[in-house]
């Protein structure tokens, strides 16, 4: 989506500013057509009826934002765990021996910064990059390659493979995420339901039409901020709010001090 990519002051404007206005100048073309009187004996009625279609859209926008905020807390949690894992393994490494050891620090390097430079533009695009995924199987290589000659060593060994079993379950979740959690027939009703629960709006009458506009403009604001923040997180690792690698970055710095 075109939206997804672009910056949230053009998403803003797009998804709340440009349809607020037209939203704003319903209530004055229902009014050239339509009398005062008449706008006036559908208050009653459809008062009711519109509290009933704003409290379904409302738990169904609602649904939808916090779907999209669950996810894109827990793409920011697989990363941080990606990173954790990958520290540790970083530490455990001093358990190996010499030659072991640099080979396997150098694997982890290799993946973190294959990870940067290639997944992260990869996962923006809603694409993989193999880069990453051939360096953690070099990791996997120089693990299982290791002979441990004692206890200790294959306790070591052991906690390697599991770190990576962590390394390679985050990697996943959030290639799986980069996707994006809002199936195309909920945009479909979020998008109609904003529509129609606006134009609901136009039919009521206020007898100060200016009070009327600005009513529905503030309503159209309050609904299409709900759609600009699914739309701005829906997509995890693209677009101007999203999970950035700080927290593998860092973990690389940390092996350059170490």
């Amino acid at each position: 989506m075109f939206l997804t990519h672009a910056s949230l002051w053009l998403s803003g404007l797009l998804i709340v500013g440009v349809p607020t206005l037209l939203a704003m100048f319903g209530p004055i073309l229902i009014r050239r057509r339509i009398s005062f009187a008449k706008l006036r004996t559908n208050n009653e009625v459809a008062g009711f009826k519109f509290a009933t279609v704003g409290v379904l859209y409302a738990v169904l926008l609602a649904f939808a934002v916090i779907v999209v905020w669950e996810k894109f807390s827990e793409a920011e949690r697989k990363v941080a765990q990606e990173a954790g894992a990958l520290a540790v393994l970083y530490r455990l490494s001093d358990g190996l021996d010499a030659a072991s050891r640099e080979g396997f620090r150098a694997g982890l390097t290799r993946y973190i910064r294959a990870s940067v430079e290639e997944d992260w533009p990869a996962m923006e695009r809603g694409e993989t990059a193999p880069g990453a995924r051939q360096a953690l199987d070099a990791i996997y290589a120089a693990a299982l390659a290791t002979r441990p000659g004692d206890p200790r060593s294959e306790v070591v060994l052991a906690e390697i493979l599991n770190q990576l079993d962590h390394v390679t379950e985050a990697r996943r979740d959030r290639l799986i995420m980069a996707s994006g959690s809002v199936p195309d027939v909920l945009w479909l009703v979020l998008a109609s339901g904003a529509v129609l629960t606006i134009s609901f709006t136009f039919f009521f009458a206020a007898e100060n039409l200016r009070v009327q506009t600005i009513m529905t403009g503030m309503l159209s604001i309050l609904i299409f901020s709900g759609l600009l923040v699914i739309v701005a997180i829906d997509h995890p690792f693209a677009g101007s709010v999203r999970v950035t690698p700080e927290a593998l970055d860092q973990v690389l710095e940390n092996f350059g001090a170490s």
